[in-house]
């Protein structure tokens, strides 16, 4: 299959055509490894990479910690900074950012042909090949910093095919156990393969399991740790960043919504000084920083017709305990609330950490390989969706929803990318205009 870009294709159409090419590849047939894109990527010239890398981890927050991570660094003015993030909710180019701004159809399919030519018929798997096109997006628009997201685990994520100069795990909880292990400990293990011999390895999680900490101690990396060698303390109004050898303060409450997100935007500022040392924004870029920051989908609040819209992809006991702590400290309203749930996720603790805020639930269907009914869900979720409304689709279940609803409720819409981007896709919720993280 050929996509070249020229002047006679139009590049949203040949995007879509390479995307849906993507979606085929089957991860199932491919050997677990790093090798084969390590060799793709000597090709393309990316081993070493051209720039400095930073790598995030965990289990939630990564995508806060990317994003408060670029923005920061660009924030020095010294910087020309990529970012790598998945999934995406809306459409692909989301992904792949530099300086804020989602990458050009044109670069990202000069990128794919690239890895294509280089691939020599190796096969790689959806996420390898989109690894590849984002490094050698990066690579020809010559940033200097890569801040790159792990898709699942950390030691066979392809994003671990380049060595990173500072890596974090932002957090340790349980998802994706047939992959990463039964218990904490096995998955904090699979998280610290992308910390490397010698360079920083930042732990986000205030109580990591032995296991991170162990392979950390054998791997040889430097160990900086939330509440003993940096940490986000709380001030009467806002709170300060104090870094192994930087301090900064007063800081106010980042832009991003949740009781985690201090300590996200302290794991991202201990990500800025390993890498810049003393070159860290002063309180006041910082401040700049944090204030303007929206990351779609967690926990995104629209108002519109008398109603307050929460947006949130929850989909694990962790991301489910950040928005119940949200709901904790928010202005109370009755709540209802549309999920829709993969059928490889767990939706017991995430519904029961969050039951005590709703009033009513509505359960929508979700399509496609991983998808499952309203009612298969109900059926694992047990007895707290027993009496919810089962809905064949999320834009059903949106406006049953809109028929219970009273002004002044407030609508919640969680449990998936999938189920946030078809919420947006209904057109029954406010413009994104109207949206914000607090």
């Amino acid at each position: 299959m050929t996509t070249s870009l020229d002047s006679r294709i139009d590049p949203d159409h040949a995007l879509g055509a390479w995307l849906a090419r993507l979606e085929k590849l089957d991860p199932a047939r491919i050997e677990l490894g790093l090798e084969r894109l390590q060799g793709v990527l000597q090709r393309l010239g990316l081993i070493p990479p051209p720039f400095r890398v930073l790598t995030v981890g965990g289990t939630n927050g990564k995508g806060s910690v990317v994003v408060s991570t670029a923005a920061l660094l660009a924030a020095t003015g010294q910087h020309r900074v990529g970012a790598y993030t998945s999934p995406h909710l809306y459409e692909y180019r989301e992904r792949i950012a530099i300086a804020g701004v989602a990458v050009e159809p044109g670069a990202l399919l000069r990128a794919f042909d690239a890895v294509e030519s280089a691939r020599e018929g190796v096969p790689l798997t959806y996420f390898e090949f989109s690894t590849a096109a984002a490094l050698e997006v990066f690579r020809r628009a010559e940033v200097d910093i890569a801040v790159l997201e792990v898709g699942l685990g950390g030691r066979l994520d392809a994003v671990n095919a380049v060595n990173p100069d500072v890596a974090a795990v932002v957090s340790v909880g349980f998802d994706h156990q047939d992959w990463l292990g039964p218990d904490l400990d096995s998955i904090g293990r699979e998280k610290a393969g992308i910390f490397r011999p010698g360079r920083v390895a930042i732990v986000g999680e205030r109580h990591p399991p032995s296991g991170l900490l162990k392979r950390i101690d054998r791997i040889g990396a430097e160990l900086w740790r939330i509440g003993r060698d940096f940490d986000a303390e709380p001030l009467e109004r806002g709170w300060s960043y104090r870094g192994p050898a930087q301090w900064r303060t007063p800081l106010p409450e980042p832009a991003l919504a949740g009781p985690r997100q201090r300590d996200n935007a302290a794991v991202a500022l201990a990500l800025c000084e390993a890498l810049l040392h003393e070159r860290l924004p002063d309180a006041t870029g910082i401040s700049r920083v944090l204030s303007g920051l929206v990351l779609p989908g967690r926990i995104e609040r629209c108002r519109g017709d008398g109603l307050e819209w929460v947006l949130d992809v929850a989909h694990n006991a962790g991301a489910a305990a950040n928005l119940a702590g949200w709901l904790e400290s928010a202005e109370p309203r009755r709540s209802l609330a549309v999920i829709g749930m993969l059928r490889d996720k767990n939706p017991i603790p995430v519904v029961a950490t969050l039951s005590p805020w709703i009033s009513r639930w509505f359960v929508g269907g979700l399509a496609g390989s991983r998808g499952q009914d309203a009612a298969a869900l109900a059926a694992r979720a047990g007895k707290v969706l027993s009496r919810a409304q089962l809905c064949d689709n999320i834009t059903q279940a949106i406006e049953a929803a809109l028929v219970s609803a009273v002004t002044g409720d407030r609508i919640i819409v969680l449990g998936s990318f999938h189920t946030v981007a078809q919420a947006r896709a209904s057109g029954l919720l406010p413009e994104k205009g109207l949206c914000e993280n607090d």
